[in-house]
């Protein structure tokens, strides 16, 4: 794998000469390989160059590797052997008309016609139609089966999904997500817009992912240009993507208590979001961080009477957090409905390369803090925080395990004065031509990465974005098998999954 995939670092400018340009057959063997016995993908994506469409796989191990290829025609899926590629291979016929032959789920991602004037759609759709088109749901045949549909309008403020049931009584024997309502183009938009948009439309991809989402393009831009920002710039945003990681697992666990009848840790936990987004606040001006993240480091500066009150807060905030969690989790009628509620095996987990909490909870140790850091992580010793069981109660005590972390990691770092030199809204420099580069992050939901290719100019080829939920959803889908569906909410709120992050 090593001869022919080329080992990078994260968020690394690569010359896109130095990216090995495979002959498929070879491509296809060395990717299948590698994921095979173990490694995971970041991205695999197909881009237009030169009047021909071309692949690039970005594989990691321990290592993230790089390599590309010409689609060939016709396109064997590697899905039929490789299941972690199918949802991959959806998207790249979805977006550039490249049907992968033989591919057992083929199914549209989010519902928009294609990029490429003139290809013909892989799904016969015609896109002034409303969503579902041409979308054939898995169905389940016997006398007893009924379905159930729920969505995309649900009740409450959500965002809106398709999920429909085949059970038997009250037993759900499948799921299937259907999603792409909230689709805006953003890929398509950050190939046209001014450089001092990019930052804005990066830090919206997910609201609640607003850090997360704004690193990953940050450090794209900043590999690029051999921009390098300081140590300060680099404590300030280590501390807000733990902020934006307390206040989205309290919000969660609050959600949890709500589901299970549990009402005072559910407003307890509703309050203590909205101190640590207002944390945020204090930093910024912004409750979800928006205006902080910029390429070259960061815009606000975390001055002495600000760390002050920061640190005044969180020694409020810390009691207040461990009495209600341990409420939480000494109720024994809780973890009588947490546990064994919607487990996914650790085989299923990694068969479908589950990230962030809900593949910790599953028995995968992947962090990208650990195994890939950037930023203050190289010195803040991130622990492997994996638990066994994959069910409700483990999705929920890894965030329990990692707010406990969080806190102390903010804790230290407001500690000590912090200098910066505050940038502007973006990159001044021009962006490399023929380069690449790509970016990970630990978001609270998992690993989010973004790619970005230029061409000959210098101008943005390719940009590739995938939300952590990309690779969750199915995971909640595997959690219902077996499993009463008035367990549905319980389980979509252990995940709490994106949709805007991967409706794009």
């Amino acid at each position: 794998m090593s001869n022919a995939f080329l080992q990078i670092s994260n968020a690394q400018k690569v010359s896109r000469k130095d990216i090995p340009h495979l002959p498929f057959d070879q491509f296809q063997s060395q990717a299948l390989e590698l994921v095979g016995n173990g490694g995971k993908i970041v991205h695999y994506f197909a881009y237009p160059d030169k009047g021909s469409l071309k692949l690039l796989a970005v594989l990691r191990t321990d290592k993230l590797f790089v390599a590309g290829c010409d689609v060939p025609d016709p396109y064997p899926s590697f899905t039929k052997t490789c299941e972690p590629f199918h949802l991959f291979e959806r998207e790249m016929a979805e977006q550039y008309g490249i049907r992968p032959q033989d591919h057992p789920w083929l199914k549209m991602v989010r519902y928009h016609p294609n990029y490429t004037d003139g290809a013909a759609d892989v799904f016969g759709n015609d896109y002034s139609q409303d969503i579902p088109g041409n979308y054939k749901y898995y169905q389940v045949e016997g006398e007893e089966i009924h379905e159930v549909a729920v969505g995309p309008v649900h009740a409450g403020v959500i965002e809106p999904g398709h999920f429909r049931f085949n059970c038997i009584g009250e037993r759900v024997l499948h799921l299937e997500i259907q999603l792409g309502y909230q689709h805006r183009g953003i890929e398509k938009q950050l190939l046209t817009v001014p450089a001092k948009r990019l930052p804005i439309l990066g830090e919206n991809i997910a609201g609640d992912t607003t850090i997360g989402h704004s690193l990953c393009m940050a450090q794209n831009l900043e590999a690029l240009t051999g921009v390098q920002p300081d140590q300060g710039a680099g404590v300030i945003r280590t501390i807000a993507l733990e902020l934006e990681r307390l206040a989205n697992h309290i919000g969660d666990l609050g959600a949890l208590s709500g589901d299970v009848a549990f009402l005072p840790p559910a407003n307890y936990f509703g309050r203590i979001r909205g101190d640590f987004l207002n944390l945020s606040l204090l930093i910024c001006g912004n409750r979800f961080g928006k205006g902080l993240v910029r390429p070259g480091g960061v815009r606000f500066s975390l001055s002495n009477d600000i760390r002050k009150v920061l640190n005044e807060r969180l020694a409020e905030l810390r009691p207040e957090v461990t009495h209600v969690l341990d409420l939480l989790f000494n109720a024994v009628t809780v973890r009588a409905r947490f546990e064994g509620c919607g487990a996914v095996s650790h085989e299923d987990a990694d068969h479908l390369g589950l990230v962030g909490p809900a593949g910790r909870a599953s028995g995968m140790v992947y962090d990208v803090r650990r195994c890939f850091p950037t930023e203050h992580y190289p010195h803040m010793g991130i622990p492997e925080n994996k638990k066994t069981t994959g069910d409700v109660y483990a999705r929920a005590r890894v965030r329990y395990d990692e707010i406990l972390q969080s806190l102390q990691m903010v804790e230290s770092l407001a500690a000590i004065p912090v200098e910066t030199q505050c940038v502007n809204e973006g990159i001044a420099n021009d962006l490399p031509a023929s380069s690449f580069s790509v970016a990970l992050n630990e978001a609270w939901r998992g690993e989010v990465s973004h790619a970005v290719l230029t061409d000959e100019k210098g101008k943005i080829l390719r940009y590739k974005i995938k939300d952590p939920s990309f690779h969750n959803w199915n995971g909640l889908a595997m959690s219902l098998r077996d499993t009463g569906i008035s367990d549905f909410p319980l389980n979509n709120k252990s995940f709490n999954l994106s949709y805007c992050g991967f409706d794009l």
